[in-house]
């Protein structure tokens, strides 16, 4: 079955930066729409990031200038580079992502924490 894996949360502080990755296994990357998206505590669940399959890109209004979404096909691998993190950037992000004909698929998240 189609397994979505993050890695790369931890603690930062303000200013700093970090890389998330999202490796999909059990499908080829080929063709899926993928996705990054935060859930901060007592918030609901926000789209961050998308990229297509063809390598279009766009971002929330809030990560604009400071995130950049990325995806390697022959690593299977999507990345999410965060640099000037914020405080209010502290949440659990999950990768996402969705095929035509094969459906949606999410990662179990990954904790990232900004704070001094």
């Amino acid at each position: 079955q189609v397994q979505l894996v993050e890695s790369g949360g931890g603690l930062v502080q303000p200013g700093g930066s970090l890389r998330l990755s999202c490796t999909v296994s059990g499908s080829s990357f080929s063709g899926y729409v993928m996705a990054w998206h935060r859930q901060a505590p007592g918030k609901e669940r926000e789209l961050v990031a998308v990229i297509t399959s063809g390598g279009t890109t766009s971002y929330a209004d809030s990560v604009k200038g400071r995130f950049t979404i990325s995806r390697d096909a022959a690593k299977n691998t999507m990345y999410l580079q965060m640099n000037g993190l914020k405080p209010e950037d502290t949440a659990v992000y999950y990768c996402r992502g969705d095929h035509w004909a094969k459906g949606s698929y999410w990662g179990q998240g990954t904790q990232v924490t900004v704070s001094s």
